[in-house]
C-alpha cells in the first residue's frame, strides 16, 4: 500500500485531508488497463520512461487468500476452534441475490410494500444529514469520526438516530470492538425500526466474535420469520450454527441446517463449511470429509476452502485426494495467479509416495511454471525437468523456450520451437510458445519472423484463445511489410472466421483501406466502412471510417449481406425510472446515509423486479454523494459494450454516469489556459483514475490524472508553487492544473499531434520517438495500429473514443432540453 512520505502540516483543507486519508484505503481500477504495458501477450514487462514509469493498473491488486498447501497452517485460527468457524461468517459482498420472472404481486402486497416504502423513503430523508459523517466515519474509522458520529446520534431521535447508531456498531464491528459495537447496534434497533435487519444480524455476528453466544442466538432464532425479504437470511443459517456449536449444541445447528438445506443458504461456501463441522462435532467423520472435501474442491479459493483443507489434516483424509482432484486445486491456484500457492500444491504433490512416473512429473514441471511466472526458474532447474515425449516434456520445452526469449537467445529459442513442432505439433505448449515468440519477434521489429509465427499459430490452432489476435497480426504485419496480396487475405479470413473478437473492426478497416489503394473498389471499401460504423459506432475505427467516408464523398457502397450478418451486440433492458413503492431500493438509499456502501448492490438486487433499473438504480446513490468512479464502475460491469451502442439506444441518465464531468469547472479553465480541449482532458482523466481524486497507483502515480511525485515537483516549480508537498497531488484543483500542464508539455513535445502526445503520457516519449522511428507510416491511423504495446495502443484509442462520446451525450442532451423548453 502506498502510503504519503511527506509529513502532514498541521493545516490542511478538509477536503485535501479526506482526500489524503482515502487515499490510504482506495486504489481505483483503469479502465483498459493490464498490470503493466507490455507487447501485446507478452511475459516481458515494459518499463516506462515516462511520468508512469512501471506504471501497474491500480485494480490488478487483489487480497491475497490464505495458502492451502498440504501443511498449511494459514487459516490464522485453530482448526476446530470457535474463531476458525467465525472466518467463514464473514459477508461475502460480491453475492447478489438472483432475478427470477417476475412474479404477480397481489393489490394488498403492493399496497403493503409501498407503505413500507414510503416508511422508508421518511427515515432516509430524516437521515440526509448523517451522510458525509457517516461515509468518512466508514471510510476512515477516527476517532473525530467517532465522535462527529455519535453527537449527531445523541442530537437526534427516531430513524436518523437508528441510522447513525448502526454507522457506529457496523464501524465498531470492522475495528474489532465487538462490545461497542453491539451496544450502538441495540440503540440503533431501540431508535427506529426499519434497519432493524441490519442491527440484529451485524449484533449476532458481533456477539458471536465476542464470544457471547447466548446474546447471538437469541437474536438469530426466528430471524427469517421476523425479516423475510432481508438480504441476510440466507447468512443465518451458518452463523447459527456456529453459534451453537460454540453453545456445545450441534443437534440444534445441524437442525437448523437442515431447516435450509433446500434453500439457496446451502449453495454457499460457510454453509457447507459449517455443515462440515457440525458433521464432525457429532463425530460422523465420514460426512465430515464428504463436505470438506467437497468444500474444499468446489470453492478452492475461499477462505471456508483453507479452513476445510485444515480439517482434512487433522481428520487424517488428506490423501483420500485422488491426484486429479488435487492438481485441479493447483491449477485452480494458478488460473488465478496465485503462483506461490499453486507452486506449494504442485510441490507437495511430487512428494506424494504412490504416483507414477507420469503425474510426478507433471506436477514438477507445473510448479517450475510456477516459478517462471514468479521470476525464480533458473536455466538449471527447467534443464533438470523430466525430457520425455508427452505433454510434460512440451511443457518442459516452453519453458526453456521463454528463459531463452528472456535472455534474448534466439539461436536457442528457434531451436526449441522447431523440436516442438517436430515432437509435439498438437501440444497447446506449441501453441504457446509461438505467440510467445511471435510477441518476441515483434518487439525486436522483425516484422516477417513475427508474422511467420503468428500464421503458424493461426493455422495449426485455429481455436486456441489467441488464435484471432495471432491471425490478426499476421495480416497487420504483412501489410506493414508491404504483402499486400497475403493482408487481403489474412483480413478477409479474419472477418470471416473470426467475427465478433476484437480484432473485426480492425480487419474491417484496414481491409477498406486495401479496397481503396490496391483494389480500387471504392464501392467494397465503402460498404466496410458502414459496417464498422454501424456495428462500432464509437470505437477509434469508426472515428477513422467516418473519415474515409467523407474522403469518398457520395460513393454508393456494394451489397455486402456477409457484413449484414456482423450485428451490434445486444443490449441489455435498460430502464432509467425506479418503482415508488420498492422497499429494497429505498432500504438502499438509507444505507448511504448510514455509510454502509457495501451492502447497497445487495439490497438493490434483492428486488425481484430490479433486473433492468438496479445498476443505474446503484451507481445514482453512489454518485449522488460524489462517488463519480463508484458509479461508473457500477454500470461499466454492467454494460461492458457500451462502447458499441449508439447514443440514442441508451438512456442519457445512463451515459452521463459513464461518462461523467466532475470538476468540470476546474477542467475547462485548466484546460483554456494551456490551450487544451476540455473534453480531451476529461477523457484522460477517465482512463487514468476514473475520476477517483484518491487513486494511488502502485508505481506511485497520484490522483486525477496519475502524476509521479517526482514530475509533480518539477511542474509546481514551473507554476510558481511555493512549499509543493506530494499529498497536494490528490487535490483535484491541484492535480488538474499540474496534469493539464502535462499534457501541453507532451502535446508541444509531438508537434500538437494527440494521437503522439496520448501514448506518450502512457509509455514515455522516448518510447513513442522510437515508434516513430519505426515507420513511415501513411497515416496516423496507421501509426496507432503499429503500437507495439496492446495495453498503450488501447489506451489512444480509448481515450479518443471517450472525447467522441463526452461531445455527443453533450450534444444530446442540449437538444432534449431544447425540445422540453420549446414542448416539442
Amino acid at each position: 500500500m502506498n502510503s504519503v512520505s511527506s509529513p502532514l502540516p498541521a493545516h490542511l483543507p478538509a477536503r485535501v485531508l479526506t482526500a489524503i486519508l482515502c487515499a490510504l484505503l482506495v486504489v481505483a481500477p483503469v479502465e483498459g488497463k493490464r498490470s503493466e504495458p507490455q507487447a501485446a501477450g507478452s511475459s516481458d514487462a515494459a518499463t516506462s520512461a515516462s511520468h508512469k514509469a512501471k506504471k501497474p493498473d491500480a485494480s490488478s491488486s487483489s487480497k491475497k487468500p490464505a495458502a492451502t498447501g498440504s501443511h498449511a497452517t494459514t487459516a490464522a485460527k485453530k482448526p476446530g476452534s470457535s474463531s476458525a468457524r467465525r472466518t467463514s461468517t464473514t459477508t461475502h459482498r460480491s453475492a447478489t441475490t438472483p432475478r427470477g420472472k417476475k412474479k404477480y404481486v397481489s393489490p394488498a402486497e403492493r399496497r403493503r410494500r409501498a407503505a413500507r416504502a414510503h416508511k422508508i423513503k421518511l427515515a432516509f430523508v430524516a437521515s440526509t444529514e448523517l451522510r458525509p459523517m457517516a461515509q468518512q466515519l466508514a471510510t476512515l474509522r477516527t476517532p473525530a469520526a467517532y465522535v462527529g458520529v455519535t453527537s449527531y446520534a445523541h442530537a437526534h431521535a427516531g430513524e436518523a438516530a437508528a441510522a447513525a447508531y448502526l454507522a457506529l456498531g457496523h464501524a465498531y464491528f470492522l475495528d474489532k470492538r465487538y462490545t461497542d459495537a453491539v451496544a450502538s447496534l441495540h440503540q440503533a434497533r431501540v431508535a427506529g425500526e426499519e434497519l432493524n435487519d441490519y442491527a440484529d444480524f451485524l449484533a449476532a455476528k458481533a456477539s458471536h466474535e465476542g464470544n457471547q453466544e447466548i446474546q447471538a442466538e437469541a437474536l438469530l432464532k426466528g430471524f427469517k420469520e421476523k425479516y423475510p425479504d432481508s438480504i441476510f437470511v440466507d447468512e443465518v443459517p451458518e452463523l447459527e450454527a456456529n453459534v451453537l456449536l460454540d453453545m456445545h449444541d450441534p443437534v440444534g445447528a445441524k437442525r437448523v441446517l437442515d431447516a435450509a438445506a433446500s434453500d439457496p443458504a446451502a449453495g454457499r461456501a460457510g454453509y457447507q463449511l459449517a455443515a462440515g463441522l457440525v458433521a464432525e462435532a457429532q463425530d460422523r467423520n465420514q460426512d465430515a470429509i464428504r463436505v470438506f472435501k467437497a468444500l474444499l474442491l468446489g470453492f478452492p479459493l475461499s477462505t471456508e476452502a483453507a479452513i476445510a483443507r485444515t480439517k482434512l489434516t487433522s481428520l487424517g483424509a488428506e490423501d483420500s485426494l485422488t491426484s486429479d482432484e488435487l492438481r485441479s486445486l493447483g491449477d485452480a491456484y494458478y488460473k488465478a495467479g496465485h503462483y506461490e500457492e499453486a507452486a506449494e500444491q504442485y510441490r507437495a504433490l511430487a512428494l506424494k509416495f504412490n504416483l507414477d512416473t507420469q503425474a510426478r512429473n507433471g506436477f514438477a514441471v507445473a510448479a517450475a511454471a510456477c516459478d517462471l511466472k514468479r521470476k525464480l526458474l533458473t536455466q538449471s532447474e527447467a534443464e533438470a525437468l523430466a525430457d520425455t515425449p508427452d505433454e510434460n516434456g512440451a511443457r518442459r520445452l516452453y519453458l526453456l523456450m521463454e528463459l531463452a526469449r528472456n535472455r534474448n537467445d534466439l539461436d536457442e529459442q528457434t531451436r526449441i520451437v522447431t523440436r516442438m513442432e517436430s515432437d509435439f505439433p498438437q501440444s497447446q505448449w506449441l501453441a504457446e510458445a509461438v505467440f510467445s515468440s511471435g510477441n518476441m519477434y515483434l518487439l525486436l521489429k522483425d516484422y516477417s519472423r513475427a508474422a511467420e509465427y503468428y500464421a503458424y499459430l493461426a493455422d495449426h490452432f485455429p481455436s486456441n484463445k489467441n488464435a484471432s489476435a495471432a491471425h490478426w497480426r499476421a495480416g497487420w504485419l504483412n501489410y506493414r511489410l508491404g504483402n499486400f496480396n497475403d493482408a487481403e487475405r489474412i483480413f478477409d479470413e479474419q472477418i470471416h472466421n473470426f467475427p465478433g473478437t476484437p480484432e473485426t473492426a480492425s480487419a474491417l478497416y484496414w481491409r477498406g483501406r486495401l479496397y481503396e489503394s490496391q483494389d480500387h473498389n471504392i464501392a467494397q471499401a465503402a460498404a466496410n466502412y458502414r459496417t464498422i460504423v454501424r456495428v462500432y459506432q464509437h470505437f477509434f475505427y469508426a472515428q477513422m471510417a467516418r473519415e474515409r467516408l467523407a474522403a469518398l464523398g457520395a460513393t454508393e457502397a456494394a451489397s455486402a449481406p456477409d457484413l449484414d450478418q456482423i450485428k451490434t451486440p445486444e443490449l441489455p433492458m435498460l430502464a432509467d425510472s425506479f418503482p415508488e413503492d420498492s422497499p429494497h431500493l429505498a432500504k438502499a438509499k438509507l444505507l448511504a446515509n448510514a455509510g454502509l456502501n457495501d451492502y447497497i448492490p445487495r439490497e438493490i438486487a434483492a428486488d425481484p423486479d430490479s433486473g433492468s433499473w438496479s445498476a443505474l438504480a446503484e451507481a445514482q446513490i453512489y454518485a449522488s454523494f460524489g462517488e463519480s468512479y463508484r458509479a461508473m464502475r457500477a454500470l461499466k460491469r454492467a454494460l461492458p459494450g457500451a462502447a458499441s451502442a449508439s447514443i440514442q439506444s441508451i438512456p442519457l441518465a445512463y451515459w452521463h454516469i459513464l461518462f461523467p464531468e466532475p470538476y468540470w469547472t476546474i477542467i475547462k479553465a485548466e484546460s483554456a489556459k494551456n490551450g487544451l480541449d476540455p473534453y480531451l482532458v476529461a477523457s484522460l482523466i477517465r482512463q487514468e483514475s476514473e475520476f477517483n481524486p484518491s487513486a494511488i497507483s502502485y508505481a506511485n502515480a497520484w490522483g486525477l490524472m496519475q502524476l509521479l511525485p517526482s514530475v509533480g515537483r518539477t511542474l509546481a516549480r514551473e507554476e510558481n508553487m511555493t512549499h509543493f508537498q506530494t499529498f497536494q497531488l490528490l487535490d483535484p484543483e491541484t492535480n488538474i492544473r499540474l496534469g493539464t500542464r502535462y499534457l501541453k508539455q507532451m502535446l508541444d513535445h509531438f508537434g500538437g499531434v494527440p494521437e503522439y502526445a496520448l501514448a506518450a503520457y502512457n509509455a514515455g516519449d522516448s518510447r513513442v520517438e522510437d515508434w516513430q522511428a519505426s515507420g513511415p507510416y501513411s497515416g496516423i491511423d496507421e501509426f496507432v495500429e503499429s503500437i507495439p504495446f496492446t495495453q498503450t495502443r488501447d489506451y489512444v484509442q480509448s481515450i479518443l473514443r471517450n472525447i467522441e462520446i463526452y461531445r455527443e451525450i453533450d450534444s444530446t442532451s442540449a437538444d432534449t432540453t431544447a425540445k422540453a423548453a420549446s414542448g416539442r
